[in-house]
């Protein structure tokens, strides 16, 4: 079991817990809200099963039709998570303009401020590991989980609110409005989800200036780089393509000029950089130009 699997598998457990205490609470307590905020666990829980899978099939290796690997399977994954959290997010808001009108029970404030501790701690996590593996998987199941924190936050004040129906008739749609604003909760993310995973996979190329410099300093710590003239790092879901132009002393020999790029190609692979996939272009520099 690799490590985002063994992630997802924990957030799929603590998911399939609080989907089933939300939605058994919130029929008891006669909270559409609290339903609401339970069916966006389950599709937390939806969404780390396709994680899994999609992780799984991104680390397939490289083959004849696909010579960069599959490591975009990631970015197609995280789209999947990011249509299915619209979804759920509009069935919400319809569900909730079509329902009858009732005041909830004490008892869903408590259950949500349990929800909101477990939840938080949960998307904490996720997001933690999702950066420290550099996983788009991670990230999106972790940004989805987040805005759970969020929806339970607004059914617990809802909750709260609505008790004082008895005093203030217009609050006894403190539920109604909660369950809209966790529909439009859903749907703020499940967009930005979608936003950032189609940039990806159309061919995003890494922005983080310390990740570029760092392979500039490994380039020209070898003394026959005279200069790096380009640089690219195309991203491909956990792993990145390098590009690079190069400047050379023009009179090298071809052999000299391959035998270098061959190393910095084995140097950058075996870096710390999640670099899969090296192309180099030496571009040749007459001495006097460099002085």
């Amino acid at each position: 079991m690799n490590r985002v699997t063994r992630v997802m598998i924990i957030s799929i457990v603590t998911n399939t817990f609080l989907s089933f205490i939300k939605i058994i609470v919130g029929y008891i307590g006669k909270s559409g809200a609290l339903i609401a905020d339970g069916i966006h666990s389950i599709s937390d829980l939806t969404t780390d099963f396709f994680a899994i899978i999609g992780n799984l099939f991104s680390k397939k290796p490289a083959d004849q039709n696909h010579p960069y690997g599959h490591g975009k399977l990631e970015y197609l994954t995280s789209i999947g998570i990011g249509a299915m959290i619209l979804f759920v997010g509009f069935s919400i808001i319809y569900n909730a303009i079509n329902g009858t009108i009732v005041v909830p029970t004490i008892l869903v404030a408590v259950v949500s401020f349990v929800t909101i501790i477990a939840k938080w701690l949960l998307a904490e996590y996720i997001l933690r590991k999702g950066r420290q593996y550099q996983n788009s998987i991670l990230m999106a199941s972790g940004h989805e989980s987040k805005t759970d924190v969020i929806s339970s936050i607004v059914v617990l004040i809802s909750s709260i609110v609505s008790q004082f129906a008895n005093y203030f008739p217009i609050l006894k749609y403190s539920d109604l409005v909660a369950s809209i604003c966790v529909g439009i909760f859903i749907i703020k993310v499940g967009f930005e989800v979608l936003k950032e995973n189609m940039s990806a996979i159309l061919g995003e190329q890494e922005t983080n200036e310390a990740l570029l410099n760092h392979i500039r300093t490994l380039l020209l710590a070898h003394s026959e780089v005279l200069s790096v003239d380009n640089l690219v790092m195309l991203k491909y879901g956990s792993y990145h393509k390098l590009i690079a132009e190069i400047g050379m002393d023009g009179t090298h020999s071809l052999a000299d000029t391959h035998r270098v790029a061959d190393c910095l190609e084995k140097e950058i692979i075996t870096s710390q950089y999640r670099v899969r996939h090296v192309t180099i272009h030496v571009n040749p520099i007459a001495i006097n130009e460099n002085i």
